[in-house]
């Protein structure tokens, strides 16, 4: 796309800055690739080092503009003891009835943390006016970044175009939090962005037919997607491999840890006549330091190393089969039932059959099934998870047209080069509709 001046040129708010280690920012940067750089900006909030692959020009938000959130994330961060939670980086997923004293308080204190007040100074406020956006994209995901977001655009006038990654807009603060005023402040405040949206954008198919039914504007699909490099000859299945070697990469919250552990204890239970796969595990380096200890009992699991680019890309080519796992439990369920993962189009891409182990309504397993690349087991039955595993174990016809299936719809809806340009026309035609003019430095306030 780059030497294309007629882009629109657009501002990025977020928490997190491009970079390569988390799935919305591997989106990110693989949505905005080859944009040209002085047609792209972004502000964020996050205190961490943002990658120039893709954009040079940033503007990382003070955290002394929203005390309370900053000192109240620094208390929250700390490990062990009473902030232990089974997500800590979740918030919009609501507590269990079960849980401890101990994971309400926290979810409280959060909440607070993300509903305190945010300042935006005038010297962001004059960059942001300097930069002079057509667009304001942002993956949102609290009420801080959506209020953010609403006063960046507002400040330079332009319409705001959301992405939304997971259904967070039904579950953030739904345990009641702040009695009540979390989730009135989450409905206010989406309530502010659609104000400023003429179109929005959704992970998946699935979640695009619903925001236009629940919002009653325009919404398109656009998930991750890869670059030539990514695709890898599929396996024809017709050589016995030996010992089948399985792949998951991505992380392991989300509950994924206690599906994969699963898939671990029925790789145990295959008959003895063939030869014992083994399971390779790549997540990111503190996922692997939390969970390592759920994975004792199973020997035929290996923890691997954390992976980055093109090490993504070879390790998915050295697995005979790829996993893909969603948790069962009802909360997460709702959470993730409209997403993507980010791993699917990389998975697809890899030409290699896929185990898909989680609730068949999910989009991912729904995707996965249209695809035609998978061997799905779609409730939380170990007997039927061992029964999909001897299958692909001995049936390399099989395997080979899962590849072939998987590896052609990714060519057909994920490419990148097909789903940027699509993408680049979505953000031009929402830059060229009318909204409200710039309000002063002191309203943006």
């Amino acid at each position: 796309m780059s030497g294309q001046p007629d882009l629109p040129r657009v501002l990025v708010v977020g928490a997190e800055p491009f970079q390569a280690t988390t799935g919305s920012g591997v989106t990110l940067a693989n949505l905005f690739e080859g944009w040209p750089r002085d047609r792209l900006a972004q502000v964020y909030t996050a205190a961490v080092e943002p990658s120039t692959e893709v954009c040079s020009r940033f503007h990382r938000v003070d955290p002394r503009s929203s005390p309370v959130d900053h000192y109240g994330r620094r208390l929250l961060g700390r490990g062990g003891g009473l902030w232990e939670r089974d997500d800590p980086a979740i918030g919009a997923i609501p507590v269990s009835a079960g849980a401890p004293s101990s994971a309400r308080l926290h979810a409280e204190l959060r909440a607070l943390a993300d509903l305190s007040p945010l300042r935006v100074a005038g010297r962001l406020a004059g960059w942001v006016r300097a930069f002079r956006p057509d667009v304001i994209y942002s993956m949102l995901g609290s009420v801080r970044i959506m209020r953010l977001a609403d006063r960046l655009a507002r400040c330079g006038g332009a319409p705001l175009v959301p992405h939304f990654m997971d259904d967070w807009p039904a579950t953030l603060y739904a345990s009641g939090e702040l009695l009540g005023y979390g989730q009135r402040s989450v409905r206010r405040h989406l309530d502010r962005v659609m104000d400023r949206c003429v179109g929005g954008l959704c992970i998946s198919d699935a979640m695009a037919s619903e925001y236009e039914r629940r919002y009653d504007r325009s919404f398109a699909a656009f998930a991750n997607c890869v670059d030539e490099s990514a695709f890898v000859e599929p396996v024809d299945g017709s050589a016995q491999p030996g010992a089948l070697r399985l792949s998951y990469v991505g992380g392991l919250h989300l509950d994924r840890w206690a599906a994969l552990r699963q898939v671990g204890l029925a790789l145990g239970d295959l008959p003895g006549d063939l030869p014992p796969p083994r399971l390779t595990v790549h997540a990111p380096e503190a996922d692997l330091a939390r969970y390592r200890d759920r994975f004792a009992d199973c020997p035929q699991v290996q923890l691997g190393a954390p992976l980055r680019g093109a090490e993504v890309t070879r390790a998915l080519a050295g697995a005979d089969v790829l996993v893909h796992v969603e948790s069962f439990r009802p909360e997460l369920r709702r959470y993730t039932r409209f997403s993507l993962s980010t791993k699917i189009p990389q998975y697809l891409a890899a030409g290699r059959p896929v185990l898909a182990y989680g609730p068949g309504e999910l989009a991912s397993m729904r995707h996965l099934d249209a695809a035609g690349a998978a061997v799905g087991v779609d409730v939380e039955d170990r007997r039927q998870l061992r029964q999909a595993l001897e299958r692909l174990c001995r049936d390399g016809a099989l395997r080979g047209r899962l590849a072939r299936a998987g590896h052609d719809w990714a060519r057909r809806h994920h490419s990148r080069g097909q789903v940027a340009r699509a993408f680049a026309a979505r953000l031009t035609e929402v830059s060229a509709v009318a909204v409200p003019g710039p309000v002063s430095e002191r309203t943006a306030r």
